[in-house]
């Protein structure tokens, strides 16, 4: 087996990249936390949930989680609107790497 060498490399090229890629943001990870632990949640119970997001923020990066297909919004036809998020499929299976942060979390705080 020979051994690889970083000049030959691209990072952009990893899995790793590509996941970090998703999941990168200030909120995004926070919002599939939120989601995992709770299923479906409304907008503004998200909003009250994580706090210090604001409205703006919290809607573009449910949008681009949407777009990358790791959220599901669904929309009832009615007054007021309502609509709910949830993590679909793809999401869902970022769940053990979600749950394994929590572990070492609570193993390594201090």
């Amino acid at each position: 087996m020979s051994e690889r060498c970083i000049a030959q490399e691209c990072l952009q090229t990893t899995g790793f990249s590509y996941t970090l890629s998703l999941i990168s943001g200030k909120y995004k990870m926070i919002i599939l936390y939120t989601l995992m632990e709770f299923g479906i949640v409304r907008f503004n119970e998200m909003k009250r949930y994580i706090g210090e997001v604001s409205y703006k923020t919290l809607s573009s990066t449910l949008k681009e989680l949407e777009a990358d297909q790791l959220v599901h919004r669904k929309e009832y036809p009615q007054i007021p609107p309502k609509v709910e998020y949830s993590l679909t499929e793809r999401g869902k299976s970022l769940i053990p790497i979600l749950d394994r942060m929590c572990e070492w979390g609570n193993h390594n705080r201090i």
